[in-house]
């Protein structure tokens, strides 16, 4: 069998986002927003809180024609253009914010920020706050004792951003999985100041079948004897640990016709049969390999812990009834799904449409179509335009 030689740019690319094709006309800034303090949903108060945000676009003196993009579970605020032109690429939806693009930069004040626990925390154009930050109880990283955070805590910090900003109205809300989850909690939490939302690629609630998935993902770091329980931050990390959780993250994004198509069985040496040496591996294994390490780099193991915790715990509204956090919706929403997504199911996209709508809220839908499974919800937005650009004037 010949060995598999793609381009590992392009894989890399696709691997990571999708990797959209233009770039915002202008250079972004990082920027830091600060609170003295914020007290959780749970009741727990976070001494010096930050979090980075960038923007596109003008906010106009009435403070009305905001845009709030929201992140993933692995993405970070950088959503439009590029720090420099050295950057390797620019943010992941550059492809639909601009001047005269799908979200209009001419017309949209394009808000962006990293969320509390950013899985990132390593990253130097990240800022954020959680347990790799420093308690400033003790001088010494949170670690574990970090509170418990929740996908309406991400809204509030971001509520006091848009605050201190002046936005008194967000036209849309919009972003993809975990960025989907923010969407929900956004119209259920602040009805008044959110006139539509466009949750990419999620659903109401995150499922048994998905909370499973996070369970699987977290194994290797809670597994990792580095971790040491979440006390790493004077010692080796759990790089082992976190590198096996981001591989399972990245693989479980996609879709076995993705894989099957990219890689097949092509081995990853020529001349080096997988049947005939333990240590011989196919293609997709060392690409997946060399991708886990990348992402692996700039995040934080425990970062991805509380991640995935806040994920497993939600349910639109911060309740325990899925028809009840729906029902109470009123703005306009306009889901968008991946046919062949394998964490967010196109029928859990439908029930979710169908709880919105049951109390008089207009719901629709727009489907992508693909290989890459949930990632179609990156790197495919561009099929929804239209959808979303009549949505967007309703």
């Amino acid at each position: 069998m010949r060995p598999f030689k793609p381009a590992i740019m392009l894989i890399t690319t696709t691997l990571l986002v999708g990797g959209p094709a233009a770039a915002f006309d202008g250079a972004v800034k990082k920027q830091a927003f600060e609170m003295p303090s914020y007290t959780t949903v749970g009741g727990d108060t976070i001494r010096k809180v930050r979090i980075g945000w960038e923007s596109y676009g003008a906010l106009n003196k009435s403070g009305d024609n905001a845009f709030l993009i929201t992140h993933s579970y692995t993405g970070t605020s950088h959503a439009a253009g590029r720090y420099s032109m050295d950057d390797e690429r620019p943010g992941y939806w550059d492809s639909i914010i601009g001047p005269g693009k799908m979200i209009d930069t001419d017309r949209y004040f394009v808000i962006s920020s990293d969320t509390l626990i950013n899985l990132n925390a390593h990253d130097p154009n990240v800022i954020t706050t959680g347990p790799a930050s420093t308690n400033p109880k003790t001088g010494k990283p949170y670690g574990m004792d970090f509170p418990l955070v929740t996908i309406r805590d991400f809204v509030n910090v971001q509520k006091a951003l848009l605050d201190s900003l002046g936005v008194t109205k967000l036209q849309a809300v919009m972003g993809a999985s975990m960025g989907a989850l923010q969407a929900f909690e956004w119209a259920h939490a602040y009805p008044r100041m959110v006139e539509r939302i466009i949750p990419v690629i999620g659903a109401g609630e995150v499922n048994a079948f998905l909370i499973g998935h996070l369970d699987i993902w977290t194994a290797p770091i809670r597994l990792d004897p580095n971790w040491n329980h979440g006390d790493y931050y004077a010692s080796e990390p759990p790089r082992v640990g976190l590198k096996e959780s981001m591989k399972t993250t990245t693989l479980l994004a996609r879709h076995w016709e993705w894989t099957d198509e990219i890689f097949g069985r092509a081995w990853a040496e020529e001349g080096k049969d997988p049947a005939k040496a333990f240590e011989n591996k196919y293609k997709i294994q060392v690409v997946l390999d060399e991708i886990a390490t990348k992402r692996a780099a700039n995040a934080d193991a425990n970062h991805f812990l509380y991640l995935a915790k806040a994920c497993q715990n939600f349910v639109a509204g911060h309740g325990g009834s899925l028809a009840k956090g729906l029902a109470a919706i009123e703005s306009p929403t306009l889901l968008v799904y991946a046919e062949d997504d394998l964490l967010f199911f196109p029928e859990q996209i439908q029930r979710t449409r169908a709880l919105i709508e049951a109390d008089g809220t207009p719901a629709e839908y727009v489907e992508l179509s693909g290989k890459l499974g949930h990632v179609d919800g990156i790197a495919s937005i561009e099929q929804a335009a239209n959808t979303i650009t009549r949505f967007l004037t309703k």
